[in-house]
């Protein structure tokens, strides 16, 4: 390998074998990998010829299959460490490159019929947008000779359009967690959809359809069906496997088909609450159709090559939520009886997001990782007391009531629970082991509360 001073530009050689028939070798098996979409062939017919800069939408690996040529390249991706960066080599049988998406290529024969050959990770398409920068810039070894109008139109460096990082696709983005991961720096060119931009318990055709690809590098699936109660009844069960069981496997297909990485956000509910502290690797054992169509989405996104499954639990952000309701209540001069012998750790949407994000931005193992906030373990009834509290109402006026007393309450109100863990708390030593520590439960409530 060349150090190139581009960052991801990767310059190998190859191992050509000859004898007297004339020469074989392997252009690519894999290494580095990327998705291949199309193999394209350029023919030179005269030395000088010189075609450039261009920064494509797409990953290209590139090789001569017969002369020699010189490439070039400049590194225009925004945010790039390595942005303005360029670098040129000769490209024989014996040498290939991987020029990232958004780093400009371009190159000049060196000889008489040369043959240029490259992969690309997605096909072209006149819908493209792509990014320029001026051949003249580069210390070509020959005078340029061919050289076409649209090339020598392109602008100087310091004119060109930056190509903007691929998207991260974030379904269900009107959610908590949607509006949570629209709040964070570095989120401006995602693509947030909500239920009215993509429906994601539409065919696989669709969703292949509905976006260019080739322009992700992630699918966030915040999309869920939350209604625990209404996953009892028919219409509800039919909702709630569709949207947690079912399109999950969808999206999965996608993201192996294009190379992307899958984030599938869970819950506690995958468990039956009967041990203290869930960790990663507790066997599934829900007690609700809710819980169990959420246990069916966990194993189908798990087919996507590249997914992490992130569990989580009792979450409150902007939104309808637990939290929210209490504090209305506690406003409203409502004592309301609350679950006491239900008992997690909540999580504040805004960790949720930071944490997702921080998986997918450090190179995280892929795999199920639990994250809600961290701090003490809580009743439902004793996080009521702290929302009291924190609005500045008594805390005794929450009334404490188990949960078959709470099953009674409702049942008498014309609603019937679902069956619920009670111990919901999830062990948190394998995402704090990547570096990410959550904020206190309890910290996160107030500043919360103080904007609610």
């Amino acid at each position: 390998m060349t150090d190139s001073g581009i960052s991801g530009l990767i310059v190998r050689p190859l191992n050509v074998h000859g004898d007297n028939r004339g020469w074989f070798k392997e252009n690519w098996a894999g290494e580095p990998p990327m998705r291949v979409a199309q193999n394209n062939v350029s023919f030179n017919a005269s030395r000088g010829a010189t075609r450039g800069m261009h920064a494509e939408p797409w990953d290209k690996y590139v090789s001569v299959a017969t002369g020699r040529v010189w490439g070039a390249w400049v590194d225009l991706r925004e945010g790039s460490p390595t942005f303005g960066a360029t670098f040129g080599c000769e490209i024989g049988p014996d040498t290939a490159v991987f020029v990232p998406r958004g780093v400009a290529n371009g190159f000049q024969a060196l000889e008489d019929n040369t043959t240029y050959i490259y992969l690309c990770s997605s096909r072209w398409s006149p819908d493209a947008q792509y990014s320029f920068s001026s051949y003249t810039e580069i210390d070509w070894p020959l005078e340029p000779t061919e050289v076409s109008d649209k090339d020598k139109g392109h602008p100087l460096l310091i004119d060109a359009t930056p190509v903007p990082p691929r998207k991260v696709l974030v379904t269900g983005a009107n959610g908590q967690l949607g509006r949570a991961l629209q709040s964070l720096p570095g989120t401006e060119h995602w693509d947030f959809a909500g239920r009215e931009e993509l429906d994601v318990t539409g065919s696989v055709d669709k969703l292949r359809a509905s976006r260019d690809w080739g322009q992700y590098s992630a699918i966030i699936n915040a999309a869920a069906y939350n209604d625990v109660n209404g996953a009892e009844t028919g219409e509800g069960r039919a909702g709630a496997w569709a949207v947690n069981a079912v399109a999950p496997g969808k999206l999965a297909a996608i993201a192996n088909e294009f190379g992307l990485t899958l984030v599938h956000v869970s819950t506690d509910f995958v468990f039956d609450g009967s041990v203290e502290v869930h960790p990663e690797s507790e066997v599934p054992s829900p007690l609700s159709v809710y819980g169990a169509s959420k246990s069916a989405g966990e194993a189908a996104a798990m087919v996507a090559a590249q997914h992490f499954i992130v569990r989580t639990s009792w979450v409150f952000g902007d939104g309808a939520n637990f939290v929210a309701t209490m504090a209305r209540l506690a406003r409203g001069g409502v004592d309301p009886a609350v679950v006491r012998d239900q008992r997690g750790r909540p999580t504040w949407a805004d960790d949720l997001a930071k944490g997702i994000v921080h998986l997918m931005d450090t190179g995280a193992a892929y795999g199920i990782y639990n994250l809600s906030s961290g701090g003490d373990v809580v009743g439902r009834d004793e996080l009521t007391m702290a929302v009291f509290a924190g609005v500045g109402e008594d805390p005794a006026r929450v009334q404490p009531v188990t949960t078959e007393e709470w099953a009674r309450i409702s049942a008498a109100n014309g609603t019937h629970e679902a069956d619920r863990p009670k111990e919901s708390t999830l062990a948190l030593d394998k995402i704090e082991a990547t570096g990410f520590t959550p904020t206190n439960w309890r910290v996160a409530l107030a500043l919360y509360l103080a904007d609610l």
